[in-house]
């Protein structure tokens, strides 16, 4: 991986722990999650004007990739109903590496140096560590981690197919502003039936809508970007390095208490980044 890539896939990551740390911060968190991607769609709207016209190939994976999206967002916030997301959602940052990595060796054919995969499987194994530091009281909620196992499925899904779509479209701006307004359109409908009221909350939260929005479209458009000029498999381990930069924030901002559990799993995650940076020019 170059260190151009290397280094826009780690200002994605930092944006990326951004926008979840106003989620997280929020009071109502399904209209805070609702507002975030209403304010990506927005951006992208501003910005389709700008983007080149992507190969019309692309469209299966598009709208594949919408669909996988949705999937994500709507589990996403019933992860947060249910349960201590600081504790489970870790998971599914933690499962998404090593699957992409898997179907890029069995189904793609990529193949990876011993380094590099020594390298996805620390930042896996550290942040999925992270997950059993974060309750004082010992409990692990079965439920809960169910569905953050569910959410990295969907990670990896959209990770593999937004990444070969934005190869076959031959533009990462356009491919992902459409993918962002077709998102939203679907996730205002489902939410309009699902759950009235929703997408009224949401756009309530302008700050939200505005930064996090933001924020979000700029952090996984530069992942596409990385997508196109990196193999999936090593961009998405990379990018889960956010929930360093997650609990940087928590300790720094929201006086999150740090322990020693905490640092041996960020100093596991990054020691893995930087391997990954190491494992290929």
């Amino acid at each position: 991986m170059s260190g151009t890539v290397f280094a826009v896939v780690l200002l994605a990551a930092a944006l990326h722990a951004g926008w979840n740390a106003l989620v997280k911060g929020g009071a109502d968190k399904a209209a805070a999650m609702a507002a975030v991607v209403i304010g990506q769609g927005s951006a992208a709207i501003l910005l389709l004007p700008f983007a080149p016209i992507p190969d019309p190939a692309c469209w299966p994976y598009l709208l594949g990739g919408v669909l996988l999206h949705l999937g994500y967002q709507l589990f996403l916030m019933k992860s947060y109903s249910i349960g201590d997301l600081t504790q489970v959602y870790p998971i599914a940052r933690g499962v998404a590496p090593l699957i992409v990595a898997g179907v890029s060796v069995l189904l793609l054919g990529v193949r990876f140096s011993q380094v590099e995969l020594l390298a996805m499987g620390l930042i896996s194994v550290g942040i999925a560590s992270i997950s059993l530091t974060r309750r004082a009281d010992g409990l692990f909620q079965v439920k809960a981690a169910g569905l953050a196992l569910i959410t990295g499925m969907f990670i990896a899904s959209y990770s593999l197919v937004d990444g070969q779509g934005a190869r076959i479209a031959g533009t990462a701006l356009g491919f992902f502003a459409l993918l962002s307004i077709l998102n939203t359109v679907g996730f205002v409908l489902v939410a309009a039936v699902a759950r009235p009221g929703l997408v009224r909350r949401g756009l309530a939260m302008r700050r939200t809508a505005l930064f996090g929005g933001g924020a979000s479209f700029l952090a996984y458009l530069l992942v596409v970007w990385g997508f196109t000029q990196a193999p999936i498999a090593l961009v998405t381990a990379l990018r889960e390095v956010s929930i360093v930069f997650a609990l940087i924030l928590g300790v720094t901002i929201l006086r999150e208490p740090v322990n020693l559990a905490k640092v041996a799993s960020t100093a596991l995650t990054l020691s893995g980044a930087l391997l990954l940076r190491l494992g290929r020019s």
